[in-house]
C-alpha cells in the first residue's frame, strides 16, 4: 500500500506519541508499505514553527533527516499534476496544505494516514 503521511502523523510517529492510532502505527511500520511525506508537509511544519504554533523536539532542520530519511520514508515533491487535481476539489474546508495532500493522494493513488475529519468528505482513502 502507498501511504501519504499528514504532518501530525509524521510528527507523532517520530515522537512515539500515543496520539498516533494503532492501525496507523502498524501501517507505517509495515515494511510492505511504501511511506511518503510531501514537500507540502515540510512547508506546513516550517510555517507553524515560524509562527510559534508548533514546538518540535528537535530543530526543524533535523526533522527530515531524523523523521523521514532515517525511517525510509520517501519525499513526494509537488508537481503540476497535483495542482491540476487541486482545481477539481470541492471546498469542504479551506486548509491549503490538507487540500494539497488530498490532491497528491488522488493523483498518486495513495492512502492518506491522518485523523483529519475533513479528508473522508473528499472521497479520499484514509487510514486511521
Amino acid at each position: 500500500m502507498k501511504l501519504l503521511l499528514d504532518a501530525h502523523t509524521l510528527l507523532w510517529f517520530y515522537e512515539g506519541s500515543p496520539s498516533l492510532s494503532l492501525p496507523a502505527r502498524a501501517a507505517i511500520e509495515d515494511p510492505a508499505n511504501e511511506k511518503h511525506v510531501s514537500h507540502a508537509t515540510a512547508w506546513e511544519i516550517a510555517i507553524k514553527v515560524s509562527l510559534g504554533k508548533l514546538k518540535l523536539a528537535v530543530p526543524y532542520e533535523d526533522v527530515y533527516p531524523n523523521a523521514v530519511a532515517a525511517n525510509g520514508f520517501l519525499v513526494l515533491p509537488l508537481d503540476f499534476r497535483h495542482l491540476r487535481e487541486l482545481l477539481t476539489l470541492p471546498f469542504h474546508h479551506r486548509d491549503p496544505f490538507d487540500r494539497l495532500l488530498i490532491a497528491q493522494a488522488f493523483v498518486e493513488e495513495m492512502t492518506l494516514v491522518s485523523c483529519d475529519p475533513h479528508f473522508p468528505a473528499y472521497g479520499a482513502k484514509v487510514l486511521w
